[in-house]
């Protein structure tokens, strides 16, 4: 068994992202916790488990997800915080084409797709079922694979996950609107008589799903010109607090 008593206790902050989840399992939704899974499967009990106490301290302090990695800070246990990622790899052009494809043929996939759901059919396209297509990577000095602070960036983005199914098209590099284009591309057999499709059954509205305007800022680049100033790390932790705090204010 790993002996974690060498990097000390974690040291409490203000103003992490707090997760929603208090206890259980992470990944409320079924692609949110095959995400989830994946990691799981990989990583040590008990790093997977000081993950998620992590995660669910607030210790995890900002969180980007791009083409293909998720990255982050992690307060540890050192008065800095440690700088975490997760790579995913993303789809290759070729791979890309044929989900294009796919979806042109099937509208309907494209319309779970918008709505913020991610279609059965393709789960083994969209999410990592492999170890070879996760990476992790962290500051810190523990040597793990993935870390605990690695593990509680994956638990919070499964959370965000969990929101927008389409935080999976953006980590494996794939555009909706992409994915929208080419269905508009695509030739439709009407009958002939609706030629203006007016009995064509079209797909139910996507639902907009709210996200407060701070949560789609990255702090990082804030904390870097706050400490650039020669602030202390209290008093950029404060100053971040206080920002998003006058945000929910307004």
């Amino acid at each position: 068994m790993a002996d974690f008593s060498q990097y000390g206790k974690r040291r409490k902050v203000k103003g992490g992202i707090e997760s929603r989840n208090k206890r259980g399992a992470f990944g409320q939704t079924w692609w949110g916790r095959h995400f989830v899974t994946a990691m799981e499967e990989l990583a040590d009990p008990g790093r997977i488990a000081r993950g998620r106490t992590y995660a669910r301290g607030g210790q995890v302090l900002n969180l980007g997800i791009e083409r293909g990695q998720i990255y982050g800070e992690v307060q540890g246990s050192q008065l800095e915080p440690f700088s975490a990622s997760v790579t995913v790899d993303p789809l290759s052009k070729g791979e890309v084409a044929a989900l294009i494809e796919r979806v042109t043929s099937n509208p309907g996939m494209l319309a779970e797709l918008a709505s913020n759901a991610i279609p059965q059919a393709l789960a083994s396209t969209l999410l990592p079922h492999d170890k070879g297509q996760l990476d992790f990577d962290c500051s810190c000095p523990d040597d793990g694979w993935p870390c605990k602070h690695a593990a509680a960036l994956m638990y919070i983005a499964a959370e965000h996950i969990d929101a927008s199914a389409a935080t999976i098209l953006t980590l494996r590099g794939v555009d909706l609107d992409q994915l929208i284009e080419g269905v508009g591309e695509a030739e439709v057999d009407l009958d002939r008589d609706d030629w203006f499709g007016d009995e064509m059954p079209l797909p139910n509205l996507p639902k907009p799903t709210f996200a407060a305007a701070v949560d789609d800022l990255d702090p990082m680049v804030l904390r870097r010109a706050l400490r650039s100033t020669g602030a202390e790390e209290a008093e950029v932790k404060q100053a971040v607090a206080d920002l998003v705090g006058f945000y929910h204010r307004l």
